[in-house]
């Protein structure tokens, strides 16, 4: 204090650790210098089939999309990358699934079995736990979780690919691997040219994928809980009962609707068996929750499947988790606090608990900046491409989701739209993580009323 009063200056803490250890600012600078150095591995002769010829961008735009667990892609993972390229590909999915700073807080835990109080807020920021004390335990429980899922999902989808599809071992271990670890962080990439397309009709392939997607969307608090034994209802919190009672009703609505629009629509689900159907159609409906893979091609879908995809997408998954989209949450809050105001109610109530208004101003705040950032991506699609707004409005969510689901166009968009991509994936995964601790940690409760006045509204 008294270096900087003399000088005039900031003392020995210097901008970049202010910046670094700052609970909000800190994510979005890990982030984007993980990005950093996996667009540096990528740019490796040996993680390219073409020994680096490509140049810097699609290094750029396939790391961003791995860090932000999107998976857009601009090249085909299975042709373009070598196994050190997929591995690394692999590697910031998981990196970028489990959090940068939990990442980093975890091992600081592991290594000097301390963790300071800036250390708990930054993982706390990224994992949304509601105690500070509670961090280390949330963090080695969050590792562990995270590892149970993908192991068993690798070792169902390991069998599989060895017995039915005659791959070899090691072929059938890797594929394994990469499917379960993209699955369960919701990343959506594959190292198939044609994504899932290939096994539409395998339930052994699809509802493993299917089952890591929708438990990786849950949300770490949500899965701590139910862990914790809190299985019957009337324990639940109400972030719980939104998520879960929220991802229910979305799954069977998305489902629901997919199989109404692409039942007999050869292109889509129309050569498929019934069974082949059932298993598209629920695929259909978990996929848009910010997984990305596809076992249809959206090129050809329906338009009434785009728009109910868009809205999916959109809403994404649980908090805390590895979803992207606004969350359930935020847009469940919003529905209720539609509800409550149609009946004329001052409170915004779900399941006999009152929701604040400070709660009620994030979801809202989360809500509008989602999409003001489609808005301007489209805009900015619009005119940098030839391509009509269906198939760029689907894009620009898609990336703003971290889903990585798209019409076909991802291939052949100019650098400047593969650069608004990027921004609109580097926002979806951090801006609204960020802004929603924004908001919450910048709480300053007025001593004070100012005089009320009503504007006209509607």
């Amino acid at each position: 204090m008294l270096r900087e009063a003399r000088n005039g200056k900031p003392g020995k803490e210097s901008f970049v650790r202010r910046l670094m250890t700052h609970p909000v600012r800190a994510v979005p600078v890990a982030f984007l210098l993980v990005i950093m150095i996996g667009t540096a591995l990528l740019m490796l002769p040996a993680a390219r089939t073409d020994g680096g010829s490509e140049g810097f961008l699609p290094a750029a735009f396939t790391a961003v999309s791995a860090v932000c667990v999107t998976g857009l892609i601009t090249v085909d993972t299975a042709t373009f990358w070598t196994p050190l390229g997929q591995g690394i590909i692999l590697g910031l999915i998981q990196v970028g699934g489990f959090g940068i700073m939990t990442l980093a807080t975890l091992l600081a835990l592991l290594v000097r079995k301390s963790i300071g109080l800036r250390g708990q807020l930054v993982a706390q920021s990224e994992t949304h736990t509601l105690n500070l004390g509670d961090v280390r335990a949330v963090l080695l429980r969050v590792a562990k979780i995270m590892l149970s899922f993908e192991a068993a999902a690798a070792l169902i989808l390991t069998t599989r690919f060895w017995i039915a599809y005659d791959q070899n071992p090691a072929t059938a271990l890797w594929h394994g691997i990469f499917h379960a670890i993209s699955a369960f962080n919701n990343a959506g990439f594959s190292v198939y040219s044609d994504n899932l397309i290939g096994f539409a009709e395998d339930p052994w392939i699809i509802t493993p994928i299917c089952l890591a997607i929708i438990a990786g969307g849950l949300g770490f608090p949500v899965i701590i809980q139910l862990t914790r034994g809190e299985l019957a209802p009337k324990y639940w919190s109400i972030h719980l009962r939104l998520t879960i009672y929220g991802t229910l009703l979305l799954l069977a609505a998305g489902t629901a609707l997919f199989a109404a629009f692409e039942w007999n629509r050869n292109e889509t689900l129309g050569q498929l068996s019934p069974t082949g159907k059932i298993l598209g159609s629920f695929a259909g409906s978990v996929f848009p929750r910010t997984a990305g893979f596809n076992s249809i091609d959206y090129g050809v879908a329906a338009p009434e499947t785009l728009m109910v995809t868009n809205i999916l997408m959109f809403i994404g998954g649980g908090s805390a988790g590895t979803a992207g989209g606004i969350k359930i949450t935020t847009f469940l809050v919003l529905g209720f606090a539609i509800w409550n105001e149609v009946r004329g109610r001052d409170q915004v109530t779900i399941a006999h608990r009152s929701i604040s208004s400070s709660s009620q101003r994030q979801a809202l705040s989360v809500a509008l900046l989602g999409i003001a950032a489609v808005i301007a991506g489209t805009m900015l699609l619009l005119m940098f491409t030839d391509y009509g707004l269906e198939k760029v409005l689907f894009e620009s969510i898609s990336a703003f989701a971290t889903v990585g689901l798209s019409t076909g166009i991802t291939y052949h968009l100019p650098p400047a739209a593969q650069w608004v991509l990027m921004a609109l994936m580097f926002t979806g995964r951090i801006g609204t993580v960020a802004v929603a601790s924004a908001l919450a940690l910048s709480a300053h409760p007025r001593l004070y009323r100012l005089p009320e006045e009503r504007p006209i509204i509607g």
